[in-house]
């Protein structure tokens, strides 16, 4: 199995484009959704972020983080984004790289890793086999900001702002979707590079990788058994060390 990432600008649609992905039978991994589920009250990340930034970004009433409050800190102050990320980012790669190994065991051929800073982050860049872009005009994903997150189109263009730009980051991928358009443009896209990466022998190089280093794992192990098994019966004290 072989990671695709995608990425993309906030409100170009990468969500809807990861749904199109997932009703072809490809699992999407969301790091925003791991994002959600690290920061869930008691866990370490929500202490963290407690003691960093105080209890004036949790909700009183449930302890939950408030996302608002905590929105307004970082895209006014470079420093605290990079505190917060320095918070988050480790433990959502944690859950990510769990999922991952789930999927793995499950046989799929490849899977998205649905990850909006991908590139800012730069951290699984390298694991990437392909990396997917999803873009759409500047006026429309600004609109679209405004309209999804309610809010005002100067707290939308810091937003976008934080982020690479679109270019920058089309630069850079293998696959580029261009989600301005309607519906069934976006799926069209996305079903010629689903092609495209299900006939790839890529994943077939992995297994074999990977059934080589097991192979040689339990070959080890069954070598190591029976030099335990025969110092045992010639009344010896085993070491590591007498093997030869």
């Amino acid at each position: 199995m072989f990671l695709v990432g995608l990425t993309g600008g906030v409100a170009t649609g990468k969500s809807t484009i990861g749904k199109m992905f997932l009703d072809l039978g490809v699992p999407i991994i969301d790091a925003d959704l791991m994002a959600r589920r690290i920061v869930e009250p008691g866990r370490s990340a929500w202490h963290q972020i407690r003691e960093a930034f105080g209890s004036g970004v949790f909700h009183s009433e449930t302890g939950e983080v408030d996302r608002a409050a905590l929105r307004k800190i970082i895209f006014e102050d470079d420093l605290q984004r990079e505190k917060l990320n320095r918070i988050t980012h480790p433990e959502i790669y944690k859950e990510m790289c769990w999922e991952v190994a789930k999927c793995a065991l499950s046989g799929h051929q490849y899977v998205v890793l649905d990850l909006p800073l991908l590139f800012e982050a730069g951290v699984m860049v390298d694991y990437m086999h392909k990396i997917i872009v999803v873009t759409c005009e500047e006026d429309l994903q600004l609109q679209r900001l405004m309209e999804q997150r309610l809010l005002s189109e100067r707290e939308s263009k810091l937003m976008i702002n934080a982020q690479m730009s679109l270019e920058q980051k089309a630069s850079r991928a293998q696959f580029v979707i261009e989600n301005s358009g309607n519906m069934g443009d976006s799926r069209e896209q996305v079903e010629k590079i689903h092609e495209e990466l299900s006939s790839s022998p890529f994943h077939w190089k992995i297994r074999l990788i990977f059934g080589i280093a097991l192979g040689g794992a339990v070959g080890l192990l069954c070598f190591l058994t029976r030099e335990i098994v025969k110092a045992s019966k010639m009344g010896g004290k085993w070491s590591p060390l007498t093997l030869h």
